[in-house]
């Protein structure tokens, strides 16, 4: 079948889409979900064992008034460890000695605020799709606590992140949201949120209050977890704390039942000060239940226990007397209920393990086999006994011991359902991603063969669809997918989503895979047949394929590396490993260019150094005699490097050497990925309070560096914006407690360091305007290069300095030394050697991607 380079690219295209969409299909896992309506139901009676219970309604809220109080990135040592000592001094002493409940709630990846606000209010387990949501978070269908609290009447107000008001848009009867895009901001944020706080505490008309900062998070994105600011904004958390606490309880003198204060992290925060993967400081949240029902005994120690976020659901649902969220995998945490009559615990565990077991049942076809459905039917009976034995005699030895044993059967059974619940959320549909990658390389193989004919004069190439039809390969190929089709939806408990699907879909992908699979073996027997015809009458070839040529392979080894998660985890290794093979590959390249001459240099077109030289030599200026190698003195044969005498051949042949080193240097700086991210680095211990005078010189030294990198070929009116631009970014640092000024040793007034930033924004906009304005002249005035050069490097000096202000200051360094390395690479190796622009535009991508992970960065928050 003779095809248009057109049609047969987008037949291609639609295919891929299918392959894809098949793929992430089974890639994200299916969350546990209740299909039923959230409509209103009776609750589950109260089991009974030959008597009548009257216990049919849902018990009564345990709480009053429920205020959540959800500081984003507060992880559970920021709390219970030394930096909660020292900076929430309330708070330690409410966990220590209060009338507190304090629990270490572990969040399941992605830890990033939309996915975990879903996970504390719904019970579920959000899914890694939910990392794109986030960025425009729609309106939450599912079943949760703040949907069901609005249903029975409750009146809720929220202020801070406007996450919530796109969840929940028409929940709330009076809310603020901040956003939480400007992350150079940690003060008015939450000045926002703490405004509204002192007249709505005095104000009665309402039943949940949501408070939900986010300065700490943005903190953590700027300077780390170990920045003095953290200090200072836990204590501005732990006086909220403590002036919501104290309206608390002087209300509850009024009513009957007492508030709850819930002080809760929606993730933790990574050494780096990021969030997103699953390292122990991104999943480990502090949670703080603290109510006036929670009254310890004298010599009552309580140590923080782990639970699952998820857990906050259920808890928050029974103590504000609502159904649990029908998609609720989490259970109750007991201590909360464990001061209530036995009565009461077993009833409230009933209805937890009665709403796990429907939504197993809802998930699961066999779940009579699943061992936690058959805990919960023994427990069930057990607590009908006791009921009937509760009934007959309230007070007896033997009715506690059975309520005790009773009591710890339901725990069991909701622990076991909890597990089951969460490994089908986290099952992979392995069927649906291996037939969506077999078809995705099966159109990349088909694609790879026929570029030859798609890329000659006719733009036309036959496609081998008819044939393979026609074979009895397509016919056998049918017949075993089939079979093990068959074979897969017939096994027990199949997650695949092409079982879900009627056998026309499913035969149609099934055959359409056998057509590609037929069609790639016949091209490829074609494509055989035509070379060894062309095997006895070989063509004349001048091209020759170099070492740096082969190297660049090396980005589709990257590509495919990104099929494994272990390898997208430390994605670092695949490039510090890629950017040492180019350096080896460019000593290779100039040793043998230097020593052997043009006749094992490769073959090269000369106007390619023309080309190369009006693209880059204009950002690095044309002033002859301004350096002591300047680029215009490379030789003129493009092919040969044995022209270079002195200092500058010396220089080619050690610049290899040099940018590795440099290279070596900057992973020492910071570690990244995920396995180890935790281990001590060059970083940790220049950002450290013990060593703030090492890092104020070391940042002093490298602004400096930055200033003798960039600005030479600027003018002068953008050498002295540069020169301030770079003294405040010092004072900005130091202003926000990261460095020493040298003349203010103790350095206690920490202050906000908006000034200082906006006085390096003022110069970063000059710049960029003086750059953007020579442009211009240069397109005016045709023959006028030199304004077009200096224009572009002024342009490139003000994005410099806009990173030299985002960067930390250990961080520095690395901008320093990624200036270097492209100043060596482009004086001594890119120039000398002629490489052109597609050479160079993949070593630059490269190194960015290299420099990227060595500022300590990684995928995730």
């Amino acid at each position: 079948m003779r095809l248009g380079s057109g049609t047969f690219a987008a037949g291609c295209v639609v295919i891929e889409v299918l392959g894809v969409a098949l793929f992430l299909r089974g890639f994200f896992p299916t969350p546990v979900f209740s299909g039923a309506e959230r409509q209103a139901e009776s609750p589950a009676p109260e089991p009974s064992a030959g008597a009548s219970s009257n216990w049919t309604e849902l018990p009564p809220p345990l709480f009053s008034k429920v205020v959540i109080m959800l500081i984003d990135a507060l992880r559970d040592d920021f709390v219970f460890g030394s930096k909660g000592v020292k900076f929430m001094p309330y708070t330690t002493y409410l966990v220590e000695k209060g009338s507190s409940l304090s629990f270490v709630a572990e969040a399941k990846p992605p830890t990033v605020t939309m996915p975990r606000i879903k996970a504390l209010l719904t019970g579920s387990l959000p899914g890694f799709i939910d990392v794109v949501r986030n960025l425009d978070s729609p309106t939450l269908l599912e079943d949760n606590v703040v949907t069901r609290a609005k249903a029975a009447g409750k009146r809720i107000i929220f202020y801070g992140d406007e996450t919530w008001v796109k969840l929940f848009p028409k929940h709330f009867v009076e809310y603020d949201g901040t956003t939480s895009f400007l992350v150079s901001d940690y003060t008015e944020v939450d000045n926002n949120v703490t405004r509204h706080s002192d007249k709505v505490l005095k104000r009665q008309d309402w039943d949940v209050l949501i408070l939900h900062y986010l300065g700490l998070d943005h903190i953590g994105h700027i300077s780390g977890p170990n920045s003095p600011l953290i200090g200072h904004k836990l204590s501005e958390m732990d006086s909220i704390l403590m002036k919501i606490h104290t309206s608390l309880l002087s209300e509850e003198r009024d009513t009957l039942l007492p508030s709850l204060l819930v002080l809760s992290g929606d993730h933790g925060m990574s050494e780096a000060g990021g969030h997103g993967a699953s390292s122990m400081e991104e999943v480990n949240t502090a949670l703080v239940l603290i109510s006036s029902a929670f009254e310890r005994k004298p010599g009552d120690v309580r140590h923080p226990t782990h639970v699952q976020q998820t857990d906050l659901a259920a808890t928050l649902s029974i103590g504000l007397g609502l159904p649990i969220p029908k998609s609720n995998i989490g259970s109750l945490m007991f201590p909360v209920v464990e001061g209530r009559p036995m009565r009461e615990q077993l009833r409230l565990l009933h209805l937890n393990t009665v709403q796990l077991s429907k939504l197993l049942q809802e998930n699961v076809p066999s779940c009579e086999k699943e061992p936690g459905f058959e805990q919960f039917k023994v427990s069930e009976r057990s607590h009908g006994n006791w009921i009937r034995l509760y009934l007959e005699e309230n007070n007896s030895e033997v009715l506690f011991n059975l309520g005790a044993r009773v009591r710890r059967q339901y725990l069991d059974a909701l622990r076991t359902l909890r597990l089951s619940l969460s490994k089908r959320a986290a099952q992979y549909d392995i069927c649906s991603m291996a037939a969506g990658t077999v078809m995705v390389l099966e159109v990349l193989a088909l694609l790879l063969l026929s570029v030859p004919q798609a890329l000659g004069s006719r733009a036309e190439l036959d496609v081998p669809l008819l044939s393979p039809v026609c074979s009895l390969l397509f016919y056998l190929l049918l017949l075993a997918l089939a079979a093990l089709h068959v074979a897969v939806c017939t096994a027990a408990d199949s997650p695949c989503y092409l079982c879900s699907l009627p056998w026309p879909a499913a035969g149609g992908v099934m055959a359409l895979t056998a057509t590609l699979l037929g069609a790639v073996v016949s091209a490829l027997t074609r494509t055989f047949a035509s070379e060894k015809c062309l095997s006895q009458n070989p063509p004349q070839s001048t091209s020759r394929w170099s070492e740096l040529d082969l190297s660049f392979l090396g980005t589709v080894g990257h590509v495919l590396s990104l099929g494994a998660s272990s390898f997208i985890e430390e994605e670092h290794q695949t490039w510090y490993f890629l950017i040492n093979m180019l350096c080896l590959a460019l000593c290779h390249q100039i040793y043998r260019n230097c020593f052997l001459g043009d006749d094992c240099a490769p073959q090269r077109c000369p106007h390619m150094g023309e080309e190369f030289d009006g693209v880059t030599v204009a950002l690095q200026g044309k002033r002859a005699g301004c350096e002591g190698w300047e680029l215009s003195r490379a030789p003129a044969d493009p092919s040969s490097l044995e022209a270079l005498r002195g200092p500058e051949r010396w220089m080619v042949l050690a610049s290899p050497w040099l940018v590795l080193a440099c290279c070596r240097l900057l992973r020492s700086l910071n570690q990244t990925g995920v396995q180890w991210a935790h281990r001590p680095d060059l970083g940790h211990w220049l950002a450290s309070s013990d060593h703030k005078a090492e890092l104020s010189v070391l940042a002093v030294l490298s602004l400096a560096m930055i200033f003798v990198l960039v600005q030479k070929r600027c003018s002068l009116t953008s050498k002295v914006a540069m020169a301030f631009g770079l003294l405040g970014i010092y004072c900005y640092q130091a202003a926000i407690g990261n460095v020493l000024f040298p003349w203010k040793q103790d350095n206690k007034d920490v202050s906000k360091g908006i000034t200082e930033a906006r006085f390096v924004y003022v110069f970063v906009l000059g710049i960029l305007f003086t750059g953007t304005k020579d442009l211009l002249k240069s397109q005016i005035i045709a023959a006028d290069f030199t304004a077009r050069t200096v224009g572009l490097w002024e342009i490139y000096s003000g994005l410099v300095l806009l990173a030299a202000l985002l960067l930390r200051p250990h961080n520095l360094p690395v901008l320093v030394l990624s200036l270097a390395i492209q100043t060596i690479m482009t004086q001594f190796i890119w120039r000398p050697l002629r490489h052109n622009v597609t050479e160079v535009t993949v070593m630059h991508y490269w190194f960015g991607q290299a420099f990227y992970f060595q500022v300590g960065f990684h995928h995730y928050g």
